[in-house]
């Protein structure tokens, strides 16, 4: 007999006829031998009402009160579907997270998961019943019994730490959709269901926006190995796994509160190639990669940060192997990146560097949490190791440092954020590529794409290109509790007053821009002759992809497409499995239609 977690969304359950039919897919699970647990939202826009509710009341709600008021939304949804089992002759019962047992850190509106208390869950399962429980809620401890809410996309947290506490044989996530897409079908009418997503590929799409799945239940099922699938609440099609690693088994104590770095990895085997003072116009990375991948070249890392007057620069990181040709393609393609804007033209500038390592953390406990980067920041300062590349993912922090300090550095970071042993790799494996699935050999190693408007772009000019620069910045925002995407350190390095500098740009959501803009501000006797630039109208389009890995002309192929339609790329992110791009905001969705297409995830596949 299998144990299953089902977990129903607002929109499956908003509507009497829809609480029926959610019943009867719930009996039907039962009937066939399976003990079931259920996890329901709140009936459609209920949450929204009271929240609309609180605002009329107050300009400020207390978060412990809003806490009250809207864990009484899923109590609502469980007490009727659990009726509705009756009516249907299923035993079946109703908890609150208090009374299921699922205990939080005292943080209201945003608390994570300590632990899960089963032994009443798992009496009521022994005695046939189908246990319904209100997700999105919990209890701060068996003694103070504070009401605590986890945040948002908190049914899905609720589901999934569920499925690990009990060693749920899998996890059934039902939705709106049919499963998980290519890319949000509302800007792209041909996206598609996709069979098959590695966890690590969707932790990326989650962390990008993808509204299926919450980064932290995915964080969830990745730690723990929860078979994870999201199906549609209206069909009987199969939906989509979600394939996590095998993982050693692990005690659920601390559950949502692990370390947020996992690992520290070192890379000695890398180079570098910069392009200064190229074109800042369409078709400029799309040209200079195009000619890399004719060649056959794998590329590691790729930045781009924000341009200066009508030019920008563009690097990127190979293995020691190959840097002799990448720089003999980039040295060829130079003179046709003359920049004609100027009074007087110049050709785009090559720089290699050899002697350098690229140093990353990883952990999916990154997420949401500010300071991490700013932490790794502050380590290597305090070793006096200077970072001469910075690129980022929502999962992992990449630095390019001199290889000499490589072992300073590792031995500084493992320390910081307490881990044990991490690798120094001349071929890290990357996020995903350690397991075989068929969703790693899609027919294209483009997995998703996403597209997220809701960013800001800061970027701090003429910083002093020295040891602790970079961590005095992201301190500055970590205190502000501001969580930075995107971190991208220009190659150009100017001279003022005899001191060398560069230029740094992040993006923030835009809801933090201003306060960024301020903490940035009231911090400039720290930052001294630095200017602080804000953009509020920008979009960041991603790809993900386990089968990226190992594949020359995939962002050659991202730009081109970019290019055909006349989007200029601002500024350009990569890990192992994405590359992120920064455009015009009223060019975000054309920009994600055209990526779509290139890669070809539209019409109908088998």
């Amino acid at each position: 007999m299998s144990l299953v977690v089902q977990k129903y969304g607002g929109t499956s359950v908003g509507s009497v006829e829809r609480i029926q039919a959610v019943a009867q897919r719930v009996k039907k699970t039962a009937q066939i031998g399976d003990s079931v647990v259920v996890v329901v939202s709140a009936m459609g826009k209920t949450t929204d009402g009271l929240v609309k509710l609180a605002n009329a009341i107050s300009t400020n709600p207390c978060r412990r009160e809003m806490d009250m008021l809207l864990s009484t939304g899923e109590q609502v949804s469980i007490a009727l579907l659990c009726m509705a089992l009756q009516e249907l002759e299923q035993p079946a019962i109703s908890l609150t997270g208090a009374q299921v047992g699922i205990v939080t850190e005292a943080h209201h509106s945003r608390a994570r998961i300590l632990h899960i208390e089963t032994e009443r869950l798992q009496r009521h399962l022994q005695e046939g019943k189908v246990v319904v429980v209100a997700g999105f809620q919990g209890i701060s401890s068996t003694t103070d019994m504070e009401i605590t809410t986890l945040g948002r996309g908190g049914s899905d947290t609720s589901a999934v730490a569920l499925a690990a506490s009990l060693k749920a044989n899998r996890c059934e996530i039902y939705t709106d959709v049919p499963g998980i897409l290519t890319t949000d079908p509302r800007l792209v009418s041909d996206a598609q269901l996709m069979d098959e997503i590695t966890s690590d590929e969707m932790l990326e799409l989650a962390s990008l926006g993808a509204k299926v799945l919450h980064p932290r239940a995915v964080e969830i099922a990745r730690n723990y190995g929860v078979p994870l699938v999201v199906l549609s609440s209206w069909t009987d099609e199969p939906g989509t796994k979600v394939i996590s690693p095998l993982t050693q088994p692990r005690s659920t104590e601390g559950l949502e509160i692990t370390l947020p770095v996992s690992a520290v990895e070192c890379d000695t085997d890398q180079a570098k190639v910069a392009l200064l003072r190229v074109p800042d116009h369409p078709g400029v990375a799309a040209k200079l990669f195009g000619e890399i991948a004719v060649q056959d070249l794998d590329i590691d890392l790729i930045i781009q940060s924000i341009h200066e007057g009508n030019s920008n620069d563009i690097a990127f990181t190979v293995s020691n192997n190959i840097i002799q040709r990448a720089e003999a393609v980039s040295e060829a393609i130079a003179p046709a990146f003359r920049n004609q804007t100027t009074p007087h033209p110049e050709e785009a500038e090559v720089m290699v560097e050899r002697d350098i390592a690229k140093i990353s953390i990883t952990g999916a406990g990154m997420i949401g949490r500010p300071g991490i980067a700013a932490k790794m920041f502050a380590t290597l300062a305090a070793g006096d190791i200077n970072i001469q590349m910075i690129s980022t993912s929502e999962v992992k922090v990449s630095c390019v440092i001199a290889s000499q300090d490589s072992n300073r550095a590792i031995d500084s970071l493992c320390q910081a954020f307490q881990i044990n042993c991490s690798p120094v790799s001349n071929s890290l494996p990357s996020l995903g590529e350690h397991r075989e699935s068929p969703a790693s050999h899609h027919q294209s190693p483009v997995r998703g794409v996403a597209l997220d408007l809701n960013q800001a772009r800061l970027a701090i000019r003429y910083i002093h290109d020295s040891p602790g620069s970079a961590a005095k910045i992201f301190g500055l925002l970590a205190e502000q509790h501001i969580s930075v995407d995107m971190i991208i350190q220009s190659q150009r390095c100017r001279v003022i007053d005899g001191i060398p500098t560069r230029d740094l740009a992040f993006t923030v959501s835009q809801a933090d821009a201003e306060a960024a803009r301020q903490a940035l501000q009231q911090a400039a006797p720290v930052l001294e002759q630095t200017e602080i630039l804000l953009d509020t109208e920008i979009a960041k389009v991603s790809i993900v992809g386990a089968g990226m890995i190992g594949q020359p002309g995939v962002a050659a192929k991202m730009f081109a497409a970019l290019a055909q339609h006349q989007i200029n790329i601002q500024m350009i992110a990569t890990s192992e499995i994405k590359i992120s791009c920064v455009v015009s905001q009223a060019q975000g969705v054309i920009a994600l239609q055209a990526i779509h297409q290139a890669f070809d995830l539209g019409g109908n596949k088998e």
